[in-house]
């Protein structure tokens, strides 16, 4: 009887190993390298979309920053580190100029709170921006998510 009961416990053993085994073999199998990772939501507009990303997607984009970075608040309320431009919402033309000329280049908007940079987004859709990225509540998320503003002298 002792024998069969080794057995049994050795048995039970393996199979509880092999169990967790195969879990973590699963979940690593879902996490290709290559796979890209999920940036925001796209947001369909007339003429086009843009992507809607939070404030910690923002600060990730950033460490890796590829991107010419807008704010479109007025009045001027301070901005997120890195930024390029400060250009007025309200004023496509002028935000217009202060862009790259390529269309197709990846421009992320902010503002306060993230209806100026809304509004903007579709007015650069609508002018034929293609790769254009709107961060979601603005600079108020940003502070929520624990990240500071700066003051620059423009």
């Amino acid at each position: 009887m002792r024998h069969l009961s080794l057995n049994r416990r050795t048995l039970t053993i393996a199979v509880a190993v092999g169990i967790c085994a195969l879990a973590i073999a699963v979940a690593l199998a879902g996490e290709s390298p290559a796979a890209p990772a999920a940036v925001g939501a796209r947001i369909e507009v007339p003429g086009g979309s843009y992507l809607r990303v939070d404030a910690r997607a923002l600060a990730s984009m950033l460490t890796k920053k590829d991107f010419y970075f807008v704010n479109v608040h007025i009045p001027y309320a301070g901005e997120i580190a890195n930024t390029d431009a400060c250009i007025p919402f309200d004023q496509t033309r002028e935000l217009i100029k202060g862009l790259p000329k390529d269309r197709g280049a990846k421009i992320v908007l902010y503002c306060r709170s993230g209806r100026m940079s809304e509004l903007a987004a579709k007015d650069l859709v609508k002018e034929g921006y293609t790769d254009l990225i709107d961060l979601e509540g603005g600079m108020n998320a940003w502070q929520e998510a624990g990240f500071a503003l700066v003051q620059a002298k423009r």
